[in-house]
């Protein structure tokens, strides 16, 4: 697949670094020439130097035989017109990254549509929902939802005091209850492991688990995790992702933000209704305490800096908040979180890595996955007509060892199948999948 990617920013090298080692054709455009030699002095991908709506640049970057033209500059409107360019110069796909929201409506995407930007998408708007998933899932490090929720992939870190440590999964399996689940992957010292029978659970394993619909409360028992209500969350930072965030979590919770600027500060008052907006210095621990910081359920922390991040959120835990939860851009730190202490690590590239890589996939894909730390991934194939696992038993398809079914959508109902399950037109599987073995899963699923 020939893939051209304009901007080699933060977004747009991490999309190279994670498409190229699937050995894909890439090439990569951007105006400063400093970005280009780093990322042909590290990855397989062809450089072009110019802006990115030079008709010229276009036509020297192959944009015109490409079957995917991603736009993610930092600036907004130069996505969408490469977009459009790239389009009628005779682009198969594009996709433009976006800052504002309304342009995720229906009407406005239907729009963009017509006239050549195929899909679009927002970084902060992603990082957004995450966040307000992993609120609605309080005692889970991670979630991702598929279909509206009908099938859940939620992670959990098991305690010392957890009723499953010792035990076998094939001893997990015999106890588990009527409402169905399945655990699919290990996250064990940092070593990504699909659970085999005679595996022992340990204390710090990181266990993610595939369940039904409304079935969280008893993946909590089940996992002996105590679940505990959020009300009361206090975020920090000066960021689009921050106000994005807020707005998304104070019809249901009591929200603070501390802001350090004055104009973000004005920005979230005008925006907001109901969230009480602060002021201040979030690097300021003696200002977060006289704001309640002891007193919140949740610390989600949203500023520029990272490690700002990562210590406000170690702190929180040391006086006894419930949940932290923190911005990082260095994707190499999403390893640390199980390690350090922080609930949860989210990363604004790998976000918007999930949501193109579908694009770039063989088979019929819907959706995909990618936790942080976790190796693994995560793939939603349909079955369609043409599919080669239609009308096939799910033991008939013959997934490598590195490969585990972690559910099915039929009309639009979720499922975790067993063996026996009969896979028909229409039908959606959720594969989690080792990336050693997701050229053979795909060939399992391509059509015939």
């Amino acid at each position: 697949m020939k893939i051209v990617i304009a901007g080699a920013g933060d977004v747009g090298f991490h999309l190279a670094t994670l498409l190229a080692t699937e050995n894909q054709d890439i090439t990569l455009i951007d105006v400063d020439e400093a970005l280009l030699e780093y990322a042909a002095s590290h990855l397989d991908v062809m450089t072009v130097q110019g802006d990115v709506t030079s008709l010229e640049v276009l036509e020297r970057s192959g944009a015109a035989k490409s079957n995917l033209f991603i736009a993610v500059t930092t600036h907004e409107s130069a996505n969408l017109l490469v977009c459009i360019l790239a389009k009628q110069q005779g682009a198969a796909q594009t996709i433009a990254r976006v800052s504002n929201p309304e342009y995720l409506v229906d009407h406005q995407r239907k729009y963009f549509q017509q006239i050549g930007v195929d899909n679009i998408f927002a970084p902060t708007m992603l990082a957004a929902k995450e966040i307000k998933r992993l609120i609605s899932r309080v005692s889970a490090t991670d979630v991702f939802e598929f279909e509206n929720g009908q099938i859940s992939i939620i992670g959990f870190t098991v305690d010392n005091s957890s009723k499953i440590v010792g035990r076998t999964f094939t001893e997990l399996s015999r106890i588990i209850p009527d409402h169905e689940m399945k655990i699919i992957l290990v996250l064990r010292n940092d070593v990504t492991l699909i659970p085999q029978s005679h595996m022992i659970v340990k204390p710090g394993d990181h266990l993610y688990v595939s369940t039904g619909l409304n079935d969280f409360e008893h993946v909590n028992k089940y996992v002996g995790k105590t679940l505990q209500q959020v009300k009361k969350i206090m975020i920090l930072g000066d960021s689009q992702i921050a106000l994005y965030t807020a707005s998304l979590l104070e019809k249901n919770h009591a929200i603070t933000a501390v802001t350090k600027s004055r104009k973000f500060c004005k920005k979230f008052v005008e925006t907001l209704d109901k969230t009480l907006v602060i002021e201040g210095d979030p690097a300021n621990t003696d200002l977060l305490k006289e704001e309640g910081l002891e007193k919140m359920d949740a610390l989600i922390s949203l500023t520029d800096n990272s490690e700002l991040n990562i210590i406000s959120c170690l702190m929180a835990e040391s006086k006894g908040v419930y949940k932290t939860i923190a911005l990082v851009d260095n994707s190499a730190y999403i390893h640390l979180s199980q390690a350090i202490g922080v609930d949860t690590l989210i990363n604004k590239k790998i976000l918007a890595a999930n949501n193109i890589f579908r694009f770039v996939r063989k088979g019929h894909v819907e959706a995909i996955a990618s936790f942080h730390g976790v190796e693994a991934e995560i793939i939603e194939f349909i079955i369609d007509q043409n599919s080669r696992p239609v009308n096939r038993r799910i033991a008939e398809l013959k997934l490598p060892p590195e490969a585990i079914v972690a559910g099915a959508i039929r009309q639009n109902k979720g499922f975790i199948p067993n063996e026996e399950f009969m896979l028909k037109v229409d039908d959606k599987i959720i594969i989690c999948v080792m990336p050693t073995a997701i050229k053979k899963v795909e060939a399992i699923f391509q059509a015939r």
